[in-house]
């Protein structure tokens, strides 16, 4: 395997397509569910082994209350079950795991599992673990916006947007990943990744594994990121690139 040369500081996943690697199983949806909340478990454990600080992993989408209820209500009891499980794990392995979007507007259980899980981990610093639930691109935008009217602005710069958002302290994705080979964002950061890598890949979330972290890492590493200006190998007629 190639060596990674640079590692990014964040990294953020959509885990896509555990209800497709079941179907292909013959296997109930909530199947897929539990094996894709076992590899999300082990990728933290990866992303902290390549030294990754941040890892946000979509969780739950605003658009996800769409799915019908009892899959809902399962994928809540699974993420209750998992966190609760796995709360002095996280504290011992030095990880801080937070809560993106709206969460007070979840069932009252999991807000006060996603709040205990935030205090117990707060001081820890090896890496930060965000789950982005019942979180939506483009709410937090207006949320941050609304925020900034209640305070009196009349008008409102990229920085005061940026600083308004539901994690300001948090850097922007360097690298998004997507799995199960759907190539879109679905609402997911979509202010944070105006100059993220993007990285696709047909791998099926509950078959994701340790290689397939490394490989985008390395697709990551050797990119030449410019973000609008030109690289150094380039004459400055390649007006535009970006």
């Amino acid at each position: 395997m190639t060596a990674i040369r640079k590692i990014p500081t964040h990294v953020g996943i959509i885990m896509d397509g555990n209800g497709r690697w079941a179907k292909q199983r013959g296997l109930k949806r909530t199947m897929g569910h539990e094996k894709g909340a076992k590899v999300a478990e082990d990728v933290i454990q990866w992303a902290s082994d390549f030294g990754i600080k941040y890892l946000t992993l979509y969780s739950f989408s605003t658009e996800n209350w769409k799915r019908p209820p009892e899959e809902v209500k399962y994928l809540f009891s699974l993420m209750v079950r998992y966190l609760e499980s796995r709360l002095n794990k996280i504290v011992r392995e030095n990880v801080r795991v937070r809560f993106l979007g709206r969460i007070e507007e979840l069932p009252e259980n999991v807000y006060k599992v996603c709040k205990k899980i935030e205090e117990k981990s707060k001081n820890n610093t090896k890496i930060q673990v965000i789950l982005a639930v019942n979180y939506g691109g483009r709410q937090e935008i207006v949320d941050s916006v609304n925020k900034l009217i209640s305070s009196g602005k009349k008008e409102i710069s990229i920085d005061d947007i940026s600083t308004n958002l539901y994690f300001p302290d948090v850097p922007d994705p360097e690298l998004i990943i997507r799995t199960s080979g759907e190539i879109r964002i679905s609402n997911f950061l979509l202010w944070q990744l105006a100059y993220s890598e993007l990285y696709f890949t047909d791998i099926l979330w509950p078959d994701f594994t340790k290689n397939d972290l490394e490989k985008a890492l390395i697709d990551y590493s050797n990119r030449d990121r410019r973000f609008g200006g030109i690289s150094s190998d380039e004459g400055s007629g390649n007006i535009g690139s970006k």
